[in-house]
């Protein structure tokens, strides 16, 4: 006599928790929603650093030119380009090796362009 009600407890309760609307689906859809604002909030950030950026490129020339000097290495008329090897750090805690021994560098020819 009471296993029916209980059953359609039991029943109903299933589905609240678990169903496609229960409790469990709408935490996860929460989370979900979190995220997106989350990656929604860098988007913004990330277009706006790139709206600055763009700006920059068409009004500061000093901007544009720091752009060509470094990413495609172009220079001034009768500018000179000093390139030095780079030298490898150390640990200070090592004694240095024949091996490792720091070699004095020279400079390599001047580049003109």
């Amino acid at each position: 006599m009471y296993f029916i009600p209980a059953g359609v407890i039991l029943f109903i309760l299933f589905f609240t928790v678990f169903g496609e609307r229960g409790l469990l689906r709408i935490y996860h859809l929460s989370k979900d929603k979190q995220e997106m604002e989350k990656r929604v909030t860098e988007l913004k950030a990330e277009n706006d650093r790139l709206r600055r950026e763009v700006e920059a490129l068409k009004s500061d020339r000093r901007y544009l030119e720091s752009i060509a000097r470094h990413d495609f290495g172009l220079v001034r008329p009768n500018e000179i380009i000093y390139q030095f090897p780079t030298q490898e750090k150390t640990d200070p805690g090592k004694a240095a090796t024949p091996a490792t021994r720091a070699t004095p560098a020279t400079a390599p020819p001047a580049i003109k362009r």
